[in-house]
């Protein structure tokens, strides 16, 4: 016996809603890389749920990072369209992203430095610069604990006054 037709309409149980969510989301992630190995096809699905959280799949050629991937993709759309998606503010932004993103590997990588990982591969001037920076945070935490210790003294001074007062 065959499955009977639904009436394509919002499912108002949010439990049952639910569960068709997924078992349909789980569906289309089958049917996208099944196409993508049998016709070796590039393929990417997105899917946003209703409480907004992202779905992904992207056939093998397309491996990269998320962020590299859905750009790529996008791009080839537009290319064979005709449609446009974005206009150059938008790729302006892009590039913006691009760019922050690059300074904030940098920054990880350095933040990797600091904590003296992956230093084998610096150079000696490198690592001199790393050096300076550690002792000069290190000079400022002992100035700052100085500065706490001194202001607890006080406060400590204080309360004992007040205590011979009282």
């Amino acid at each position: 016996m065959g499955r009977g037709k639904i009436e394509i309409k919002r499912i108002e149980n949010s439990s049952n809603r639910q569960v068709t969510f997924a078992k349909r989301r789980a569906g289309l992630v089958k049917k996208a890389r099944e196409i993508g190995v049998l016709c070796d096809a590039e393929v990417g699905v997105v899917i946003f749920s209703s409480a907004g959280k992202l779905y992904d799949f992207w056939t093998p050629k397309t491996t990269f990072a998320f962020a590299v991937r859905l750009p790529r993709i996008l791009e080839k759309y537009q290319t064979n369209s005709g449609k446009i998606l974005w206009d150059e503010k938008h790729k302006s932004i892009s590039a913006e992203i691009d760019r922050v993103k690059k300074e904030n590997d940098n920054m990880q990588i350095e933040l990797r430095h600091m904590k003296g990982e992956d230093v084998n591969s610096l150079q000696p001037k490198e690592l001199i610069a790393i050096e300076e920076a550690l002792t000069n945070g290190q000079t400022n935490l002992r100035d700052k604990m100085m500065d706490h210790w001194k202001m607890h003294r006080r406060n400590e001074k204080m309360l004992e006054e007040e205590h011979k007062l009282l």
